[in-house]
C-alpha cells in the first residue's frame, strides 16, 4: 500500500531529482519542446518510468490557449457510430490530443451535443453521420474545423470521410442477382445519412441487370423495429420478393426475425443482405450477409484530418471515399424454385 501511495504522489520534482536534472528540464521534456539533449530526454523518461510518473495534461493546459481536445458527435444508439468512436480512441493515443464525446439520443439533440463540445473548447469536431441542415453545418465549419463522417456532401465546406454507399448497394444487388434472384427489393433508411446514395445504388444495379420493372423501394429505417414494420410489406402478397437489400444490419435483423415468425425460410425462400458488418451481423443466430464498412480506415482518415486541421493545416476541404466490401454469411443463397 505504501508503494501505491508513493506512486500516486510522484511529482515533476521527484522525476528531476531521480534524473539528476532541473525541474525546468523535466517540464521541457514532457511538453515536447526544444531545449533538451537526446541524452537528457532519455534520462528523464527513464526516471519517470521508474517512478511511475504520468504528467497531468489538464493541469498543463490550464494556462494554455489550446485545449488539445477533439470533439466527437455520434449517435448513442447507432452501433456503427460507437464502433467508430472505439477506433478513434485507439488512434488518438498516438497523438497529443484527447477526445471529448457528445452523444445524441432521442432526448438529446445534435445541436446540444455540438454546443457542449464548443464550450469545452475543442480544437476540431468529428461529426459521425450528422443530420443537421447544410446551412447549419456550413455555419459550424466557419467557427471550428469540422470533419464529417458517413455523409456525402456536395461542394463541402469541411472535410468529409465516407464509404462509397452507392457502390455498396450496387454490390449487394449484384450478389443477389448473381445467385439467381430477380425480384429484389430495397428496404431503405428513409432520410438517414447515406440512405439516398444506397437507394441510388440499388436502382442503378437493378437497371444494369435488366430488372428495371422489378425495382421496388420499401420505407424502412435504422432499427430492428423498423425492419419488423417493413416486413409487413416485404412478406405480404403473392409477388413476394426472393431477395432484400436492407439499409443496415439492424433493419435486416428485424426483417429476419419477422420472416422467421411468419414461417419464411431464410435463405431458402428469402435472401437478406444488410449493411455495416456490425457485431450483430456476425452473431451465430443471425449470420447475416452484409456490406462491410472499413471502420478502421474511416476513423483513421478522419482523425488524421482533425489533427491536421487543429494544427493549422489550411488546405481546401478533402473528400475521402473508402470502398466497401461484401461479406457473405448464411442469409443469402440461390432462390428456391416456386411452383
Amino acid at each position: 500500500m505504501a508503494g501505491e501511495s508513493r506512486s500516486s504522489a510522484v511529482t515533476m520534482a521527484d522525476v528531476a531529482e531521480r534524473a539528476g536534472v532541473s525541474r525546468a528540464l523535466v517540464s521541457i521534456v514532457f511538453r515536447g519542446v526544444v531545449g533538451a539533449s537526446a541524452e537528457n530526454r532519455e534520462r528523464v523518461m527513464r526516471a519517470a518510468a521508474e517512478l511511475g510518473y504520468s504528467p497531468d495534461r489538464r493541469a498543463r493546459l490550464l494556462g494554455s490557449s489550446r485545449s488539445r481536445t477533439l470533439g466527437v458527435v455520434f449517435g448513442l444508439h447507432h452501433e456503427f457510430h460507437t464502433e467508430l468512436v472505439e477506433r478513434f480512441y485507439q488512434g488518438v493515443e498516438r497523438t497529443e490530443f484527447d477526445l471529448a464525446l457528445g452523444a445524441t439520443a432521442p432526448t438529446r439533440t445534435e445541436r446540444t451535443a455540438v454546443q457542449s463540445l464548443l464550450e469545452f473548447r475543442c480544437e476540431a469536431l468529428l461529426l459521425v453521420g450528422p443530420t443537421m441542415q447544410r446551412k447549419d453545418l456550413d455555419a459550424l465549419a466557419s467557427q471550428v474545423p469540422v470533419v464529417v463522417l458517413a455523409r456525402d456532401l456536395r461542394a463541402p465546406s469541411c472535410d468529409v470521410v465516407r464509404t462509397d454507399d452507392e457502390h455498396g448497394a450496387r454490390i449487394a444487388v449484384e450478389h443477389l442477382v448473381g445467385l439467381g434472384h430477380r425480384a429484389v427489393v430495397h428496404v431503405d433508411g428513409r432520410r438517414a445519412p447515406g440512405a439516398a446514395e444506397r437507394r441510388r445504388g440499388y436502382r442503378k444495379a437493378m437497371e444494369s441487370a435488366g430488372l428495371s420493372a422489378q425495382v421496388r423501394v420499401i420505407p424502412g429505417g435504422l432499427t430492428e423495429e423498423d425492419g419488423e414494420r417493413a416486413a409487413a410489406d416485404v412478406l405480404s402478397g403473392r409477388s413476394r420478393p426472393t431477395g432484400v437489400v436492407a439499409f443496415n444490419d439492424h433493419c435486416a435483423a428485424g426483417l429476419l426475425s419477422a420472416a422467421r415468425q411468419d414461417g419464411v425460410a431464410v435463405p431458402r425462400s428469402l435472401s437478406l443482405v444488410g449493411y455495416d458488418d456490425s457485431r450483430i451481423a456476425g452473431l451465430s443466430s443471425i449470420s447475416l450477409t452484409t456490406i462491410a464498412q472499413d471502420s478502421r480506415r474511416l476513423a483513421g482518415a478522419a482523425l488524421d484530418l482533425a489533427v491536421r486541421r487543429a494544427g493549422g493545416w489550411d488546405e481546401p476541404p478533402v473528400d475521402t471515399v473508402v470502398p466497401p466490401r461484401l461479406v457473405v454469411r448464411g442469409t443469402s443463397a440461390t432462390p428456391e424454385r416456386r411452383r
